[in-house]
């Protein structure tokens, strides 16, 4: 069977793409508000960036909810390059304000009060990745006005997001099954049977590294790693889990691991990069005027920059670090099955 011939235009559909752009300021026969054509080319953008990052995330949300994971399989790997190309077209979107900002505010004000009630806050993509991610609903700044913009069919599109395994639920029983702490075997000639005096011997040397000043985070490293509240993330066995993959990371085996840690680390920074950008942008284009949706405009997104950090736990992890010269020698069995095998 002979192949079809593919047109580059008819192939990405460019006629729609291109024709795509309803400039508001020109309707009923007004003048176009030149900088409009700009303002809607972004957003189209950013949205078909969004769509890309989903696409992306769901593709790592089936592996990682398997029933068993191989961390040892290409699939693994697979999961990292693909967080990996996340994290370069969140990237992306933080320099496309670049250009956004070569808009000034009263080239805005030549459209904006058009656009009410619109607004960026509207984006169900941004949500979805958020919900996908593992922001919850109750973490959520302004949780009253979060879904009152919307329209009732995206509230539905989101709320059946945020009923599936989220990545961060999804990474905290990956981490919980970490297979080095449950076997005896592995510590029988550590001091003592189990993964406990490893710990024990930890916290103490964590204790002796700590000045006067930091002497509160003694109980916080209990608190974290021997207790579980409901308001955590990660549980303490996956938080072990994962302090354990930072510290010993020079590891072949947890080389993986911590590269799939440190992009979930990532995507937290460049999230609250894309954040701060638009604060600074929406405070010189609007200045403290809400915004076109309803919003306080800047003093909102402030307070979700501060508040929508997914991963805030795993980040946090940094602060029970101890120098790797001190670091307690694993038990032999433990750091071969670390190494590469002979």
């Amino acid at each position: 069977m002979k192949n079809e011939t593919v047109y580059y235009s008819d192939y990405l559909q460019l006629d729609k793409i291109i024709h795509a752009q309803a400039l508001q300021s020109e309707k009923n026969g007004n003048t176009a508000a030149h900088d409009e054509m700009l303002f809607i080319i972004i957003h189209q953008a950013y949205e078909l960036w969004f769509k890309q990052i989903l696409f992306e995330i769901n593709a790592v949300l089936g592996t990682m909810n398997k029933p068993s994971v191989n961390d040892n399989s290409p699939e693994m790997q697979i999961v990292v390059h693909r967080l990996k190309r996340t994290i370069t077209i969140l990237k992306v979107l933080v320099q496309q304000i670049d250009i956004m900002e070569t808009m000034t505010p009263m080239d805005f004000l030549d459209f904006r009060d058009m656009l009410r009630p619109a607004s960026g806050f509207q984006s169900w993509q941004f949500k979805i990745i958020e919900a996908k991610l593992g922001l919850k609903y109750e973490k959520r700044q302004g949780q009253e006005y979060y879904i009152s913009q919307l329209r009732d069919a995206d509230i539905q599109i989101i709320k059946d997001a945020e009923k599936g395994a989220s990545l961060l639920t999804l990474i905290n029983e990956w981490l919980e099954r970490m297979p080095f702490f449950d076997d005896p075997s592995i510590w029988e000639d550590y001091q003592g049977n189990n993964s406990q005096s490893f710990w024990q011997t930890y916290e103490r040397i964590y204790n002796e590294s700590l000045a006067d000043a930091e002497k509160n985070n003694s109980a916080a490293f209990q608190q974290l790693f021997n207790e579980n509240h409901p308001e955590r993330n990660f549980s303490a066995k996956a938080s072990r889990a994962a302090l354990f993959i930072m510290l010993y990371r020079g590891y072949p085996m947890l080389e993986l691991p911590y590269q799939l840690l440190e992009c979930l680390l990532e995507i937290d920074n460049q999230l609250g990069s894309w954040r701060y950008r638009h604060i600074n942008m929406v405070q010189r284009m609007i200045g403290s005027r809400i915004g076109t949706g309803g919003s306080s405009g800047a003093g909102y997104l402030k307070a979700a920059m501060d508040k929508h950090y997914i991963f805030r736990e795993l980040s946090q992890l940094n602060s029970f670090l101890i120098d790797r010269r001190k670091l307690p020698v694993l038990p032999k069995k433990l750091s071969d099955k670390l190494g590469y095998a002979v």
